[in-house]
């Protein structure tokens, strides 16, 4: 029987904007009693590093706060280069950590072998906007949830114990679990395709159901979630939309609505389509799979696979946080389409030839070819986005307003190739084949990584920094996670317990 630690970390690429994250996470986290570890990990070039890393410095937190940046990371994969000792594995090693969303969360994974994670972007704060007349839900109704105005009454924010819900699930067999959650085979969201959790159209209200299913009584809580509040999970068409559909809008990136939830309760489920890393735990005493190195915004599709291997399961706990989208550092929304799209063209295919999972990774059959077809469809749907702001640009009343649709309308034909069929699904196919050979290889390598980093980081800790904060000297009451006997759910994982 035995505690294991848990840290909290921010994956980040604007580190401006982390400070403000880590204070009120550990406000947080201090007020509810936890002493945890801090981690802040930045994909920010050194020259960004170098010009806001004070603004760390000059953060008070009761935690202690760590930081591992540019000078880290490259120390860190040239510790690994030299462990896995063969030149050409090399490219392969930075390709898995590469300065993307799912590069900088692999960092996070490696770090914290052996712990609990748990893990926030930097716009993320935790507590909630939530009703204050709460609905009641139907009898497989997981939450429901609509988006309001920012001053709408009847609606305040409300904080929750972030980590001792986590610490609830993770890690922890379905008959341990709170006595209030729910149990079933997934949860559909009445707003979003099941399986690429894409928009299925602008909508003001959405609730999420639980799919009736069994689950086994020892399956292990791997991977786990809040809910969350906001600035609404829409597509980036959808935040078009709105905008083209409000006439009292001017600016593209003006953000007039949150989203706030009715009700909600907790739900552990055999598959979880819902997946958001934005909000979420892991269960990585013994390793998990890699996210996908990626700069689309699709990092964490690996997991909804993954967790559909038997033995192992999902939660949405009993907490929930808030998101405030910040565009800081953000692409424009046409090249967030474009990513959008070629994010859900790979979901599609890496799902429908899906081979097998194992304990550290998956095994899909496509290979990155793209069909006419394929590009027919999307483009499409992005040529008819085009003519709904080219309507709306003609009915505009306000001038600023009109010169902002036209410039989005052009900036969308721009990204899509003129909506040239032919050179889009050309340069398209170069692009997926570019990033599908990188899945595999990632793939292949990790389990060796994952051998590699779990005893390196058992004698020596990884390359980071302690922040020279300031730190409260009032002390917090420590709140530790149940003990548990460990699940030896891979090689590793038995190894070092013998």
């Amino acid at each position: 029987m035995h505690d294991i630690p848990l840290t909290f970390a921010v994956p980040t690429y604007r580190l401006r904007d982390v400070p403000q994250t880590v204070e009120a996470y550990d406000e947080n986290f201090s007020t509810n009693g936890h002493i945890v570890k801090l981690m802040v990990f930045d994909d920010s070039s050194p020259a960004t590093q170098k010009k806001y890393y004070s603004l760390l410095e000059q953060t008070q937190t009761q935690n202690e706060l760590y930081y591992v940046g540019p000078r880290e990371k490259e120390a860190f994969i040239q510790l690994v280069n030299k462990r896995v000792n063969n030149t050409r594995l090399e490219p392969l090693v930075r390709n898995l950590f590469r300065p993307s969303y799912g590069g900088n969360r692999n960092f996070t994974l490696i770090y914290t072998l052996g712990e609990l994670l748990v893990s926030s972007d930097d716009d993320m704060r935790p507590y909630a906007l939530i009703e204050d007349s709460p609905e009641s839900l139907s009898e497989t109704e997981i939450s429901r949830g609509k988006l309001v105005k920012p001053d709408a009454p009847g609606y305040s924010d409300k904080a929750f114990d972030i980590l001792s819900s986590f610490y609830d699930v993770l890690g922890r067999p379905v008959k341990s679990l709170p006595r209030n959650f729910l149990q079933g085979e997934y949860v559909v969201d009445t707003a979003m395709d099941l399986e690429t959790n894409a928009t299925l159209g602008v909508t003001r209200e959405n609730s999420l159901f639980l799919k009736a299913g069994r689950i086994p009584p020892n399956a292990i809580v791997k991977i786990a979630q809040t809910f969350r509040t906001g600035t609404n999970d829409i597509d980036a068409v959808d935040f078009v939309d709105l905008y083209l559909q409000n006439e009292d809008q001017v600016g593209i990136n003006e953000l007039n609505d949150y989203y706030a939830l009715v009700n909600f309760r907790p739900v552990v489920t055999n598959k979880n389509w819902r997946m958001d890393c934005g909000v979420g735990g892991y269960d990585n005493e013994f390793g998990l799979p890699p996210f996908f190195p990626t700069r689309l915004r699709f990092e964490d599709y690996i997991y909804r696979l993954w967790i559909q291997r038997q033995g192992i399961v999902a939660a949405h706990v009993d907490s929930v946080q808030f998101h405030s989208k910040s565009n800081y550092m953000r692409n424009p929304p046409a090249a967030e389409i474009f990513n959008e799209e070629i994010s859900n063209l790979l979901k599609r295919k890496i799902k429908d030839s899906l081979r097998k999972t194992s304990d550290l990774g998956i095994e899909f059959g496509y290979e990155g070819e793209v069909t006419i077809e394929d590009a027919t469809q999307i483009l499409d749907r992005i040529r008819a986005l085009y003519q709904r702001a080219k309507t709306a640009a003609k009915s505009a009343r306000d001038t600023e307003r009109k010169m902002g649709i036209e410039f989005f309308a052009d900036s969308l034909q721009k990204a899509f190739y003129g909506f040239d069929s032919d050179f889009f699904q050309q340069n398209v196919t170069r692009m997926v084949d570019d990033v599908i050979s990188q899945f595999k290889g990632s793939l292949d390598l990790w389990p060796t990584l994952i051998e590699i980093c779990y005893y390196a980081k058992s004698k020596k800790a990884f390359p980071q920094v302690r922040v020279l904060n300031k730190t409260s000297k009032r002390p917090a009451r420590r709140v530790s996670p149940k003990p548990r006997t460990p699940q030896l759910s891979s090689t590793v994982g038995a190894q070092k317990n013998d």
